[in-house]
């Protein structure tokens, strides 16, 4: 039976290869390859090294910064990003960020939320916004053609909202089904408490809408907040795509009449650790060690260190499945995920603000284990601190993962955009992305034991959250870094 298939396939094989080689025989009457088309141009050879783009800024005489940079895409990404969010709000207005987050690309002055919907569709784009502890960002991404209804659309949302009775109240309506569900969500929940509980200050303010604010929140508090902070000396225009002459003539006349706004002071954050346990029928114990890294962003060589720092611990679920980009080469996994089949999540975090950050490990169990995985998560952060315990292989990998994660973002035109933004509002100008790699590439094992000494001197911030019966109290946790 196989034999009389095979025998068939060698015969219809023999009489194809015989028509190919017809078809060869025939083809020396076809020009060859390399000889030029008549009338057929050939595109100009691209250069041997192609520079990358320049970010360009201009600085509004009201204080609003346009930045932008070519890209050679069919599409272009525009942002607005401004030095605005829960580290701003009053006991009165707590909540305003993640509400105006929801009301982003509602009814303005001179559009219904409707024509606005239509006329995004209409040219394919895509908007989106967020609302950040210290940043509220609005986006539109759609292709070069649509460029002057972009940014018109764009500035008319943010600068214009309409804050529609009925629509704020369809949205504080919304809200609350979001804060159900982040309370389906341990992780966020013990996230959020390591903010609240670690910092006192602004900082401490919730990102999420306080249950107790839904009530209270309207469009006159919206429209305040929005009036105090939408300013033109905390806004910037950033755009990854567009010609910087191009961006200019649109952006400048729709942004140039806005009130520049009083010199900007961050409200001040005290780091203070502490301790933050909730009990709650769920089938897990969560909780995070945390410990305050100073300087922040403003201290660059600490935040790259801190960066590095984070990639080299690693960690995930014990579920993770190929690859190192699951962090199954990171410390974390290795020494604990690999070890304890009783722990079900274990990753380092970092939370990195214009003048502070949180670094630490988060962790999910059993009740009955929770009480050894604390005492695994405290270990695991001392030993950063001991000269040796870290490879030279490990940290490498750690730099050159570090370096791969930023660059592949930064394929992105919408990353790229929200980059300049960002970088503008907290250094003045965007920095190049070969001075971050070079500040990668220089950090050192003695860098990583010294930041960890650092940060390991300062009060402990612990949050848990689930059964806690069995978590380690505050004092024996805290007495492991402070023991000397």
């Amino acid at each position: 039976m196989y034999r009389a298939a095979l025998s068939r396939f060698s015969a219809v094989k023999g009489r194809t290869g015989n028509l190919a080689a017809a078809r060869y025989a025939t083809s020396s009457a076809v020009a060859s390859l390399e000889t030029p088309l008549e009338g057929v141009p050939l595109p100009p050879a691209l250069p041997d090294y192609v520079a990358s783009s320049e970010t360009k800024v201009k600085t509004l005489s009201n204080g609003v910064k346009i930045a932008s940079e070519k890209l050679l895409t069919p599409a272009a990404s525009i942002g607005l990003f401004i030095n605005s969010g829960s580290i701003y709000e009053t006991p009165m207005s707590s909540g305003a960020s993640h509400l105006l987050e929801r009301m982003a690309f509602k009814s303005t002055t001179n559009r219904t939320h409707l024509r606005i919907v239509r006329e995004v569709e209409a040219i394919g784009g895509n908007t989106s916004a967020s609302a950040s502890r210290e940043c509220m960002a609005y986006t539109f991404d759609a292709l070069k053609t649509y460029i002057p209804e972009m940014v018109e659309l764009l500035i008319d949302c943010v600068r214009n909202p309409a804050f529609l009775d009925w629509e704020v109240n369809e949205e504080v309506q919304k809200l609350k089904a979001d804060l159900e569900e982040v309370s389906k969500n341990p992780e966020r929940l013990i996230l959020e408490a390591v903010h609240s509980t670690g910092y006192s200050g602004a900082l401490a303010n919730p990102l999420l809408a306080p249950v107790s604010a839904l009530d209270r929140l309207d469009s006159c508090i919206l429209e305040e907040f929005v009036t105090e902070n939408y300013t033109g000396n905390r806004m910037v225009l950033a755009a990854s795509g567009i010609e910087h002459e191009e961006l200019l003539q649109i952006a400048e006349p729709l942004l140039s009449d806005l009130p520049a706004g009083p010199y900007l002071e961050e409200p001040k954050s005290v780091y203070v650790g502490g301790d933050f346990r909730r009990q709650a029928d769920a089938p897990s114990t969560h909780f995070a060690l945390a410990f305050e890294v100073p300087g922040g962003w403003n201290s660059e060589k600490e935040s790259v260190i801190l960066t590095v720092m984070q990639m080299l611990m690693g960690g995930g679920g014990s579920f993770s499945a190929g690859g190192p980009g699951k962090g199954m080469h990171s410390r974390l996994y290795l020494r604990v995920l690999n070890e304890y089949q009783q722990i079900q999540s274990f990753s380092a975090f970092n939370s990195i603000f214009n003048n502070s950050g949180l670094f630490g490990i988060y962790g999910s169990t059993s009740s009955d284990f929770v009480s050894k995985a604390v005492d695994i998560a405290a270990e695991e952060l001392l030993l950063l601190a001991e000269e040796g315990a870290v490879s030279r292989l490990m940290m490498k990998r750690a730099q050159e993962a570090t370096k791969s994660a930023v660059l592949m973002n930064l394929e992105s035109r919408m990353i790229v955009a929200e980059d300049i933004g960002r970088q503008i509002l907290t250094y003045g100008e965007r920095k190049s992305v070969q001075s971050f790699l070079k500040m990668v590439d220089e950090v050192t094992l003695r860098d990583i034991a010294d930041t960890a000494k650092k940060i390991l001197s300062l009060p402990l911030t612990m949050a848990s959250y689930g059964d806690v019966i069995n978590v380690p109290s505050y004092e024996s946790v805290s007495s492991k870094f402070h023991a000397k």
